[in-house]
């Protein structure tokens, strides 16, 4: 690429030929007095034509950040010193910008700052960089800089749940397995059995009895989590207003930081098209990746139909899993998958992520009338649910799932 005249050069040069042809022409010598200026002037901002070719690059700070924090990046900008820049920064509309536009001599780097306003992965650019020499009479074709992905991780809401996992059946961890074994919580008291420890002798029932029992106890065991987020649609998020999947997605990162901090194994799914899946884990390391991978959550409304009626928890171990189904519910899939996943017996909880005051986008005479009909027919799909074994509740931060919890112990508690 090379420097090409701009629209001030080329005026100069015409202005300063049309002069001299017209005081050549009419023998006027005060037009190419007028001339003159133009000349001179021209001919010593062309003196000073860079050398060389411009570079510019662009480098992120941080490739992930919270939800809410700030975004910084750096612009490089090598160029002859007579040269000036114009750094114009594009930025998602997830993002927002302090400054717009610079303008800087080179060699310089330009600092770009903002603030993340949403979750999600949000680009960052393409940065247009402007290069003009010569007192604006030349310029370099437009540089264009490839954008950067900044990934904002979601923000999790206060949340904490009291109430055990029903089926854990991990090695070690603090939810009471229904199984009778090892552990500190007293279950009640049994016949002696060979190979019973003597220290677990219940001494008032056996002298009561004059035959030897034993306390029974329940063993605490770690638990897995499967977080099912339907991505089928998105609503809400007017003026600032939190949309469905901002409350899915911020209640899915608050749900799996509760279980993971406490040695739980969670694992991440949607339900969508895209069948996106983040194995079981946990520990800090792990909570981190499911962050991530919440980030990348997008509504997806298009192409579920070519699952058919396979449930989208599959594996060895889903049998035994607690199955937590954040959605909605403004899809009939969705409810149609919760039905299936409730006929495999599956311990199963739906949270209903529907926001409050969730607002009308269109007015008509016939408005409210439809929402309440919606809103009638929406209440009937939760009741059906729940005759068919599916605890729905809607979110609201921390203890949501608390009821929820027990009546899924208590339908998993029911012999198959």
């Amino acid at each position: 690429m090379m420097w090409t005249s701009t629209a001030a050069l080329r005026r100069a040069v015409v202005l300063s030929v049309g002069l001299c042809l017209l005081a050549v022409t009419l023998g006027r010598v005060d037009l190419l007095v007028m001339a003159v200026p133009f000349v001179l002037g021209t001919a010593v901002s062309l003196r000073s034509r860079p050398a060389g070719s411009p570079r510019a690059a662009l480098r992120l700070a941080d490739v992930a950040v919270t939800e809410g924090g700030a975004v910084s990046a750096s612009v490089t900008v090598d160029a002859d010193r007579s040269t000036l820049c114009v750094v114009s920064p594009a930025v998602s509309p997830g993002l927002r910008q302090d400054v717009g536009h610079h303008v800087v001599e080179p060699p310089a780097e330009v600092v770009l700052t903002g603030t993340a306003r949403r979750w999600g992965v949000h680009p960052l650019g393409p940065v247009r960089v402007r290069v003009i020499a010569c007192d604006g009479l030349l310029e370099f074709p437009e540089l264009v800089l490839p954008a950067g992905n900044v990934r904002a991780l979601p923000v999790a809401e206060p949340f904490a749940s009291h109430v055990s996992v029903p089926r854990a059946d991990g090695m070690s961890g603090i939810h009471r397995s229904r199984r009778l074994g090892e552990g500190g919580e007293l279950a009640g008291v049994r016949p002696y059995r060979p190979g019973d420890r003597l220290r677990r002798i219940d001494w008032r029932t056996t002298l009561r009895t004059r035959e030897p029992y034993v306390n029974a106890t329940q063993p605490e065991r770690d638990a897995e989590i499967v977080l099912l987020l339907d991505v089928l649609h998105e609503a809400g998020g007017d003026e600032g207003t939190a949309s469905v999947l901002d409350v899915t997605v911020r209640a899915a990162a608050a749900i799996a930081e509760h279980y993971t901090r406490q040695g739980d194994r969670v694992s991440l799914a949607e339900f969508g098209p895209r069948l996106r899946r983040l194995r079981p884990g946990t520990g800090r390391r792990h909570h981190l990746a499911q962050l991530a991978w919440l980030a990348e959550i997008r509504a997806m409304p298009e192409g579920w139909d070519a699952l058919g009626d396979r449930p989208p928890i599959t594996g060895p171990s889903a049998s035994n899993a607690l199955v937590i189904m954040l959605t909605p519910l403004l899809d009939p899939r969705s409810a149609t998958v919760l039905a299936t996943l409730a006929r495999g017996r599956r311990p199963l909880v739906a949270v209903d992520t529907l926001p409050t005051g969730l607002r009308r986008r269109a007015e008509t005479e016939w408005s409210d009338l439809a929402e309440r009909l919606w809103r009638l027919e929406r209440e009937n799909t939760i009741c059906r649910l729940r005759e068919a074994g599916v605890p729905v509740e809607a979110w609201r931060g921390s203890g949501s799932l608390d009821a929820i919890l027990r009546d899924a112990a208590r339908i998993a508690a029911v012999p198959r």
